[in-house]
């Protein structure tokens, strides 16, 4: 059997199988190979060596080294995603393209990404996050770096729609985290890595509009300049995505595959999984939510700069300077979010979490109402900053309830409700595609949109938990004995094995 590492101590029967030789003598203490014996942060053996803590300024594998790996591959999707979007006021004279189908190239960029996520959350159960960030950076650096070969309408379409299949990335950031952080602070970690990295939107709208761009221009023609810039975050991108597979672990223990050859995790249905999560209705309420929060910020990444040069007269390089706040938001919003999220949890339970989502989802539907009519460029700068602060905020609210849906198949969850945002994207984006090149209609029904979804918290029941309004935890919450994302218990693996056939 080879050399094992072991390590002794009570191991979860439902969740593990023992792996000993012929000769072994079973004195009653349980032996479980795994690649780390000891950790530098705090964990909870009953949740699966989960850590119960984040140091931000550590990079120890395997808990914080996921934890910066998945925001870092997230920050540099963004980078690869949203690389074309502060230069569409340039490309679009140059190639002879209208708004309107300078608007259906960024409704494609989103709208490919939505069925990556689909795909992408039941993969994340069977082969862990670490794998699929390499597979998706590496092959969306590829057309990134062919930004530069586009001469239509058309081109420019198909390029984005590959371009955006990145996009994806966002399942596996969600998941990763909560494969390493414990319950009790999985939705600030979730939300860390998630904010940190949407701030690769706002980061891309300032390095490539107001930094990279200028720079290429001062020895090239401005059309030439932003054929060959994409080149810079294609290479970026396709380092890091080799670099991660290097350098990280799939899960507290360790790789899936090693995992799975110990006998510590099963073999895992994708199918099954999707499945599972797909039949809760939870899911779907989040779908929506999550379209009327992550959407938003995607359109903005599309519409940003366009806005501030159409409405206030701005240059190519000052829209997208302007445009860059909304991401940096990022930087402490949505974390902020996961942080009151898990707040709230500590005090009131899962009712906690689905009071800060609503709140934040209604503040910032009416702050998309304040935008829309505003005429002064300051108050303008000023009120989309705070529309941003809600809309990332949200965001982390989101991601602090997904973990307790159904925890075995968190990967899917996190991919069907990724996919929402997409959506939203999708939709707001057609919204406008049809008034453009009016701003004020699109940004109306936006607001009135995102309103609406807080309602929806009302319908959000999660087993064992209580509700928005009625509802009790039930004893085993009360105590804290749930879990948030666990390994599938073999047996219950191979019944929906068995349901698949």
């Amino acid at each position: 059997v080879g050399r094992l590492e072991l390590c002794f101590g009570l191991c979860s029967a439902k969740r593990y199988k023992q792996t000993m030789s012929d000769t072994e003598v079973d004195t009653g203490a349980a032996s479980e190979p795994k690649k780390y014996q000891t950790y530098v942060l705090e964990v909870d053996p009953d949740q699966d060596d989960k850590a119960k803590e984040i140091k931000l300024c550590n990079f120890s594998r395997p808990h914080m080294r996921a934890f910066h790996c998945s925001w870092w591959c997230f920050f540099i999707a963004f980078f690869i995603w949203f690389a074309i979007a502060p230069l569409l006021s340039e490309i679009g004279p140059d190639l002879g393209i209208s708004k309107k189908e300078i608007w259906t190239s960024s409704v494609i960029s989103v709208a490919g990404t939505i069925c990556m996520r689909f795909i992408l959350g039941p993969l994340c159960d069977k082969y862990g996050a670490r794998i699929l960030f390499t597979a998706v950076l590496c092959s969306c650096a590829i057309p990134t770096a062919c930004t530069g070969l586009v001469n239509s309408a058309s081109g420019l379409i198909v390029l984005r729609l590959f371009i955006g299949l990145v996009g994806g990335t966002f399942v596996m950031c969600q998941f990763w985290t909560s494969r390493m952080f414990t319950k009790e602070v999985v939705g600030t970690a979730n939300a860390l890595v998630g904010g940190w990295g949407n701030l690769g939107g706002g980061v891309t709208q300032l390095i490539m509009g107001s930094v990279l761009f200028p720079l290429f221009k001062t020895g090239m023609s401005s059309e030439m300049a932003w054929r060959t810039v994409s080149i810079i975050p294609a290479f970026i991108g396709f380092i890091s995505g080799v670099a991660v597979y290097f350098i990280s672990d799939d899960a507290p223990k360790g790789n899936y595959k090693d995992l799975k050859k110990n006998g510590l995790m099963p073999e895992v249905s994708a199918a099954a999984s999707f499945r599972t999560g797909a039949l809760n209705l939870n899911t779907w309420v989040l779908f929506l939510q999550y379209a009327c929060c992550f959407g938003v910020e995607l359109t903005m990444n599309n519409a940003a700069a366009l806005y501030f040069k159409d409405r206030f007269g701005q240059t190519t390089e000052s829209a997208a300077a302007i445009a860059s706040l909304f991401g940096w938001m990022n930087l402490f919003a949505r974390g902020l979010g996961g942080y009151l999220s898990d707040k709230a949890n500590a005090r009131y339970g899962m009712r906690g979490r689905l009071w800060i989502q609503t709140i934040l989802l209604l503040f910032e539907g009416v702050m998309v109402l304040i935008f829309a009519n505003t005429g002064k460029l300051g108050v303008a700068i000023f009120v989309m900053v705070l529309f941003s602060v809600f809309v990332q905020g949200a965001e982390g609210s989101s991601y602090g309830i997904v973990p307790y849906v159904n925890p075995p198949v968190t990967g899917s969850i996190a991919g069907i409700v990724g996919a929402g945002g997409n959506t939203g994207a999708v939709g707001f984006g057609m919204a406008f595609r049809q008034y453009a090149p009016s701003y004020r209609e699109p940004f109306m029904i936006m607001g009135f949109t995102i309103i609406g979804s807080s309602i929806l918290s009302l319908f959000i029941r999660i087993k064992g938990h209580a509700g928005l309004i009625c509802g009790q935890d039930s004893e085993e919450v009360k105590k804290g004995n749930e879990a948030t994302i666990a390994v599938p218990a073999p047996e219950d693996e191979e019944e929906a094995a068995e349901e698949e056939k």
